[in-house]
């Protein structure tokens, strides 16, 4: 990079050293010293023998001390888990729960011996315990010939209090690892339940507990777990909970039952949005805001499609509203670039779905073509250029997508130019909130805006007009270059002009009857000397600005 593409700080700094440089000089001269020599760079020092004999030591004592032990301890606890599981028809049927009772006590015994001389054991043997003792709950109803509780009330009151005291003593041991397990116990808890508004109850309870760890104790991976448990306990219950009734089926009912889906991702949108001030937005933050918005989306777009689309319009409106307010409140309380993106994604996502569902083919397309217009004007108050050129992505597809649908297009065509026209003169009103530091946005929406008006007009009008209607196109950009002061528009008349001027020469004098014929050349020929004298006195108010100047 040469000096003079440096910034004004760093020249300085360099032109410092330069003068250093040439005093230090003139010193060796005046004293006769000879120029040191630059050292030599560092030679590369291989790792002796020794050191590598004693990093695979090193690997060797962890896999043995470490892995041996962490592997042992579950080896050991999926073998008493089966020994529960078997039949034991000849004895009382709390037996072997109360056997599994007793080998929980003994390994919370040797955990607490442990603790001190082999600290990694003990909180191993802690683990393996409290899963145990979840099991040996569990074992009461499930499993055996006959249960020993039938009541699921019952059981329901038993697991939640293993799965509570569990997260006490996770809380208490200050372990991360061991409140995601027990959190995962609870969404088990939750599904053996079975119970629609139960399993809705918990999961909820679940995910708030997890926002409220991670938020308390900075145990900030526990929430990204909960967040694919609860849309997956979520999901298999609207499969008909197969794993308990052995028949996959879809649910239909209770309505309400969708709505839990938006209340789980308002859940874990609030961990990330009262995250502490020290905390960035950084990798983790993004990808939890991301799975939530795309998991939870995708799980309700899935119910209301397949099952729920009596209300599929009013609840896709309302889950607009929802992450477009999420969206929102993120942007004011945080600045946060990447989760207002997905959440505002997201709410255009369901906007999008409800004028879908609401609208009949092509109508709903216009519609969304109206709807880039929100977009626009709430992605410049985010400064959000994703959103822009996303928006754009997905305005030229339903543009497309209108087009190959419609039998013959109509006047609503006329409204995709349109609102090209508006998003390019909102963004050109707004310019400086947003980041995009050219004019391509704006020059695409305007070339959008270009090409739709002719082919809506060569389509709508009949065939002897459309040359008339499109130099009415040329006069209204025209019009539009003097209001607003922007010679865009006169290119945009220009090259609407031109595009006429090629009509009627090639289309208009061969297809055309004679009357209409007359009339295209006649209105055409007037238009190019008008645009004509135009441009001479542009032309000349610019040689008389610049004579000014240069006096």
């Amino acid at each position: 990079m040469s000096i003079s593409s440096e910034k004004p700080g760093n020249r300085e700094v360099i032109r410092y050293l330069k003068r250093l440089e040439a005093r230090i000089a003139r010193i060796e001269s005046h004293l006769k010293l000879e120029p040191a020599e630059e050292a030599p760079p560092p030679e590369k020092v291989e790792p002796s023998p020794s050191e590598i004999t004693e990093s695979e030591n090193e690997l060797e004592f962890k896999i043995g001390e470490y892995w041996l032990a962490k592997v042992g301890i579950v080896a050991l606890a999926i073998g008493i888990a089966f020994l529960l599981t078997l039949p034991y028809e000849n004895l009382p049927l709390f037996l072997p729960s109360v056997f599994g009772y007793i080998l929980t006590g003994v390994i919370f015994l040797l955990s607490h011996l442990f603790r001190k001389m082999f600290n990694y054991i003990s909180r191993y043997l802690l683990g393996g315990g409290l899963v145990l003792l979840y099991f040996s709950t569990l074992r009461l109803h499930f499993f055996g010939p006959e249960p020993a509780i039938s009541s699921m009330t019952a059981m329901l009151i038993l697991l939640s209090a293993v799965v509570i005291f569990n997260l006490m003593v996770s809380v208490r041991r200050k372990s991360a690892y061991l409140a995601s397990l027990n959190i995962t116990l609870g969404y088990v808890t939750a599904i053996v339940i079975n119970q629609t508004y139960i399993i809705f109850t918990l999961t909820i309870i679940l995910a708030a507990a997890s926002v409220y760890l991670s938020l308390k104790y900075r145990w900030r991976t526990i929430p990204f777990i909960s967040i694919f448990l609860t849309y997956l306990v979520h999901l298999i219950w609207f499969m008909n909970n197969p794993l308990l009734t052995g028949k996959l089926e879809l649910v239909s009912s209770p309505n309400i039952s969708i709505f839990f889906i938006l209340l789980y991702a308002l859940i874990f949108a609030a961990g990330n949005l009262f995250r502490g001030k020290d905390i960035p937005e950084d990798a983790l933050v993004v990808l939890s805001t991301f799975f939530n918005c795309s998991i939870a989306y995708g799980l309700y777009l899935l119910l209301t499609v397949t099952k729920f689309q009596t209300i599929i319009a009013t609840s896709h409106l309302l889950a607009s509203v929802l992450f477009l307010a999420v969206s929102i409140i993120f942007w004011v309380r945080k600045r946060s670039r990447y989760s207002t993106f997905f959440y505002a994604m997201v709410g255009y996502t369901a906007l999008s779905v409800a004028i879908i569902a609401q609208f009949k083919e092509p109508d709903s397309l216009v519609w969304l073509g109206w709807q880039s217009l929100l977009v626009i004007s709430t992605a410049i108050w985010f400064r959000s250029k994703f959103i822009i050129v996303a928006n754009f992505a997905i305005y030229i597809i339903i543009f497309l997508v209108y087009l190959t649908m419609t039998e013959a297009v109509s006047t609503e065509s006329l409204s995709f130019g349109v609102v090209a026209l508006l998003s390019a003169r909102i963004m050109n009103w707004k310019k400086d909130r947003l980041e995009l530091k050219t004019e391509m946005m704006r020059n695409a929406y305007l070339l959008a805006g270009f090409f739709m008006f002719p082919y809506a007009f060569a389509h709508i009008v009949p065939v002897g007009y459309v040359s008339l209607s499109w130099v009415g196109v040329t006069v209204v950009y025209y019009i539009l270059s003097r209001i607003l002061n922007n010679k865009k528009y006169r290119w945009m008349a220009l090259g609407t002009l031109l595009l006429t001027v090629a009509r009627v020469f090639i289309v208009d004098l061969t297809v055309l009857q004679p009357a209409y014929r007359v009339a295209s050349f006649l209105v055409l020929g007037i238009a190019l000397l008008v645009m004509s004298l135009i441009y001479n006195r542009l032309r000349a108010k610019h040689t008389s600005s610049q004579a000014g100047q240069s006096e």
